[in-house]
């Protein structure tokens, strides 16, 4: 992490709102496709999705000017830029679905929403890697800009497809 730490000097806000809310955003996400959840407590179900709606509102709000102002170059800024856009723009569809009450339509992107969420996840998994297997760090870091999320999305995306034809 040490390679974000500049962003909390230099631009506290969207540093902290980023590495804050994200968290939270991936906590709640396995929640939100509990179908018990769903079924036995649609209310409780509704309130955790605004939550997770409204962290990844703040974070990616966040993460999209760390983006902008990145010291790490324009491949991994570009990388991390469309990320923040894609996760901003898969949750708001989401959410306008749900509250349309078009729900076979929202899952699907609530999904996509998911697969960006988890991009935390695969980042720092690709990040101690590419250590180890002796990548230099300025070359890794911009190929994992785009790693982190790019297949997580097409998997989903095969999934749905995959899906569709049952």
């Amino acid at each position: 992490m040490t390679f974000m730490l500049y962003h909390a000097e230099q631009r506290p806000l969207f540093f902290f709102a980023h590495v804050g809310f994200a968290p939270l955003a991936l906590l709640l996400m396995p929640f939100q496709f509990w179908a018990g959840l769903r079924m036995r407590r649609p209310r409780l179900h509704r309130w955790t999705g605004r939550v997770y709606g409204l962290a990844i509102l703040i974070s990616g709000i966040g993460g999209a000017f760390m983006a902008l102002n990145t010291d790490a170059g324009p491949v991994a800024g570009l990388g991390f830029g469309l990320l923040a856009v894609a996760w901003l723009g898969t949750t708001a569809r989401g959410i306008w679905l749900a509250r349309a009450r078009r729900i076979p339509e929202h899952r699907v992107w609530i999904l996509r929403s998911a697969a960006l969420t988890f991009a935390a996840v695969t980042l720092r998994l690709y990040i101690p890697i590419s250590q180890m297997i002796g990548w230099p760090f300025e070359i890794s870091y911009a190929v994992i800009a785009w790693a982190c999320w790019v297949p997580n999305l097409l998997l989903v995306e095969v999934w749905l497809q995959r899906q569709a034809k049952l």
